[in-house]
């Protein structure tokens, strides 16, 4: 067998994922065999690798070989999402570099941008996770507005709205300057920023010299003030109830209105109202029935009610209007003032709130069962402090409005026909409408005459059918696939989105089939560095996830990722952790070749071989149980660390040692095949983890057909574990390891073999401890002179050092140490006789004192018998 010395991941990972691919293994088609379903998250249209996705889909892809290996019909599928605000932003900013404004495009002209834009980038995600080895069944790749997904989602909304779940009304919403379009609150995000605080005398109408004092952050918003509000109990302003002011600079006059959501404790107890820019202005507007003025434009620029501020910013009339406020007398004073601003998630724009007519899905039925699924375990949670998120979320949701004023995405099916808010139909098709149209207004319209919505759904509203649509679910319901892939059973994805997406692929699962779509989410944690800073391109901090699988190879990246990921954590990233997988690969590669390299002749087999194959089964079969229970708990990370363990310390380090034959000398052939039977359960354990290297020593074992590929070969099952031979051979390698301590200390090389004095043999294997420690072994109660001990639990073992040690420098170094822990023996007695420590000190420090009190005596102890010896 021609083994390279070396392994090559860059030869073998290209080599192997086009074999997977050419034999149709990431292929899944409906059978006899149970399923196993994941939907990736759909990573936006326009985006490319960073490091969580890597997280994510190594992940992902673990859970999915696993399956595959152990009888699923496995089934992932791939795709993309159309990221309605993110895409139209790249177009816009490429068309802005053109000299073309959107403003000047028609819809038809800008879509026509859309999907050349799309047609370039969209996908390399998807290219770039096939160098991760991501075995995703890419004839089923989907996109979020491919013609049957996009028909899902129209006849979705068509079928709520009939069934009066979806409305149209005028609502307060967060409008994004930038992107021209209104956000949800989920896409908010509100941060804290240094701001001034306007305190404004408002004169009061017919009252020379009276006036009431407002505070604000948004002196421009006076411009569309319609009253002042005060708390009917506030005494201060009981004289003013019933009359006016008159609104700065603007000369208008307004009421002032009582209401008891005023706080009498906060600023001045009096609140300027201006309905059209403050959530809680609007409500306290629609009591009062206020006039609403809207005085900024969809550039969040003054309009025709910003006076002489027309068609400026408003955080140049901010500055412009204070000014003028002071120089007319109005300005009492500013001081300075932390506040919470809220910016576009997408954008970071400064939010505007602005009152629209807007789409709502209604939220207070839909979220009942999806509440109930997480509270009966019908889905779990990874980790579980997530359901209180879960709870507190759907239990205080609003409406949900999933209207966006944008172009890219799926245009909403409303029909207008005349100008009234009520003149519309909802249809699935123009034609549909026509008739739905003519019916409802009882005139003999075309469909010329009907209008249909500009805006187009939120993105998350054909995403939240994913599990569903990709199997055609809506438009087919009961279909064979359908049927057979869904409810799918496992959901990895970040916490971030477990509102936007996770949460509603719940509720649309149960509203739409009365299931749900998944039976387990576990969420990852977040991608940071080693300063626990989020990985970002703008910090600089984020490594190019294609370098480094260039760098260290696929493997090993996976591998680093998922040392450095504890269940549910964030993931504290180190490029060593790469280092650290490739090294491993070269680990098992060098393994490989040294059991396929040893010559095998017919020979009886050692009994220290035959004691490690017994040991080595069951450690084997007692590391796969630890493996399945930490996955079924998705503690991923934990589940490779058991078997790096069982490779790099049990397998390598120890197994090999054991049966390893003498210098260039035969192995009996059936320990050789031995050895070889246990790397293959290894390189199968180990295939989830690591795709590319296992594949490839798996086929270089022997010549395989390609129904017999690692990837589809049988997953080891756990077997009966021998406790009593793991508890006897542990003993024994402690026993090993303290005989190469006594050889570190005493520079005994490892080629000279050593006596060994003990009592009893019952508790080890003394074959492993002759060959792992190349001793002889006396079993014996007399113990000779010159010997160090050394204790395993409370047995004595003894090494005669004569012959290998200088006695005087032995007796010289042995007296020094004795007389420094002498002295550290009266310093911790010292302590422990002053009463004033032993009664005032926590008791586990008392006692902590004591252990080194009686380690201390064991140790000295321990030195004056070697030295009697010695002398």
């Amino acid at each position: 067998m021609n083994i390279p010395s070396k392994y090559n991941p860059k030869i073998t990972e290209e080599k192997w994922y086009n074999f997977w691919q050419d034999n149709g293994f990431f292929h899944s088609e409906p059978d006899d065999r149970p399923s196993y379903t994941i939907v990736i998250p759909p990573p936006n249209v326009t985006g490319v690798l960073h490091m969580g996705h890597m997280l994510n889909n190594t992940i992902q892809d673990i859970l999915i070989r696993k399956a595959r290996m152990s009888g699923f019909n496995a089934c992932w599928v791939p795709g993309t999402d159309h990221a309605s605000i993110a895409t139209e932003a790249k177009v816009v900013q490429r068309l802005k570099e053109k000299g073309i404004s959107k403003a000047d495009l028609t819809r038809e002209e800008f879509m026509d941008y859309a999907w050349e834009w799309t047609h370039e980038h969209g996908g390399v995600i998807l290219e770039q996770l096939k160098k991760l080895g991501a075995s995703c069944d890419w004839d089923r790749t989907k996109f979020t507005l491919d013609e049957d997904l996009s028909a899902s989602v129209i006849k979705v909304f068509v079928d709520l709205y009939n069934k009066g779940q979806i409305y149209r009304g005028f609502r307060m919403i967060n409008w994004d300057p930038q992107a021209k379009t209104n956000i949800s609150d989920e896409e908010v995000n509100h941060i804290e920023q240094a701001g001034k605080l306007y305190y404004v005398n408002y004169p009061i109408e017919g009252e020379d010299g009276e006036f009431i004092t407002i505070a604000t952050t948004r002196p421009e918003t006076i411009l569309g003030d319609t009253a002042i509000c005060v708390n009917p109990n506030d005494e201060r302003f009981t004289k003013y109830h019933g009359k006016n002011v008159i609104v700065p600079i603007v000369g208008r006059s307004i009421p002032i209105i009582q209401d008891d959501y005023v706080d009498m404790e906060f600023g001045t107890g009096a609140l300027k109202i201006t309905p059209a820019h403050d959530v809680n202005d609007y409500e306290i507007g629609k009591r009062h029935e206020l006039e609403i003025i809207d005085v900024l434009d969809d550039d969040a620029n003054l309009n025709e009610h910003g006076l002489h501020y027309q068609g400026k910013n408003r955080f140049v009339v901010r500055k412009e209007f204070s000014k003028e406020l002071e120089e007319k007398g109005f300005l009492a004073k500013v001081e300075d003032y932390k506040n919470k601003v809220g910016t576009s998630e997408r954008t970071g724009e400064v939010i505007e709130p602005k009152l629209s007519v807007q789409w709502f899905l209604k939220m207070d039925e839909i979220t009942k069962p999806a509440l109930k699924a997480i509270a009966d375990k019908e889905i779990n949670l990874y980790p579980e402090k997530y359901k209180n998120t879960w709870n507190h979320w759907l239990e205080n949701t609003f409406d949900w409005n999933i209207s966006r004023q944008l172009y890219w995405g799926h245009r909403i099916p409303a029909y207008f026909y005349g100008e009234g808010m009520e003149d519309f139909v909802v249809a699935t098709t123009p034609e549909e409408a026509l008739k739905l149209a003519q019916e409802k207004s009882g005139k003999d319209l075309k469909l010329e005459d009907l209008r249909q919505e500009d805006d187009v759904l939120d993105t998350w509203f054909s995403s939240w059918l994913w599990p569903i649509s990709v199997f055609n679910g809506v438009l087919e319901p009961d279909n064979k696939e359908i049927n057979y892939y869904y409810p799918t059973q496992d959901l990895v994805t970040g916490p971030d989105i477990i509102f936007f997406w996770v949460a509603r692929m719940v509720m649309a699962g149960y509203e739409l089939r009365d299931e749900k779509p998944f039976s387990n989410v576990y969420f990852t944690g977040i991608v940071r560095d080693k300063q626990r800073r989020k990985m970002s391109k703008s910090l600089g901090n984020s490594p190019d996830p294609i370098e480094l699988m260039n760098k260290y190879g696929a493997d090993g990246v996976r591998v680093g990722l998922m040392l450095s990921s504890s269940a549910g954590n964030d993931l504290l990233f180190d490029e060593d952790l790469c280092l650290q997988g490739r090294n491993f690969a070269n680990k098992i590669w060098n393994a490989f070749r040294l059991t396929q390299g040893w010559e095998t002749a017919d020979l009886e087999q050692e009994k220290a071989a035959a004691t490690a194959n017994q040991w080595f089964e069951s450690k084997m079969n007692e590391t796969i149980a630890d493996m399945d229970a930490n996955l079924q708990k998705f503690r991923i990370s934990d589940a490779l660390m058991s078997l790096y363990k069982l490779i790099w310390d049990d397998y390598c380090s120890t197994y090999l040692e054991a049966i390893k034959p003498a210098y260039q000398q035969p192995i009996p052939a059936a320990t050789q095949k031995q050895a070889t039977e246990f790397l293959e359960n290894l390189i199968k354990l180990l295939h989830p983890y690591m795709p590319f290297i296992t594949e490839e020593i798996w086929q270089l074992m022997e010549d395989r057909n390609a129904e017999d590929a690692l990837i589809v070969a049988d997953y080891p099952k756990t077997k009966e574990v021998d406790s009593a031979i793991l508890e006897k051979f542990n003993v024994s390698t402690d026993v090993v390891s303290g005989i190469r301590n006594i050889r570190n200390e005493k520079n005994i090389p490892n080629k000279e073999v050593l006596e060994l004095f003990t009592d009893s043999d019952e508790t080890f294997f003394s074959e492993i401890i002759e060959k792992l420690g190349n001793v002889n072994l006396n079993i014996s109660t007399e113990v000779p002179e010159n010997a160090q001990s050394f204790r395993v639990g409370t047995q004595e073992f003894s090494i005669p050092l004569e012959g290998f040690i200088d006695t005087e420098a032995e007796i010289e170094k042995l007296t020094d140490e004795k007389k420094y822990l002498e002295g550290f023996l009266n310093s911790v007695r010292k302590k422990l006789g002053n009463e004033k420590f032993v009664n005032g000190a926590p008791e586990a420090v008392v006692n902590a004192e004591r252990k080194k009190e009686s380690d201390a005596l064991e140790k000295i102890a321990m030195i004056e018998d070697q030295l009697s010896k010695l002398k």
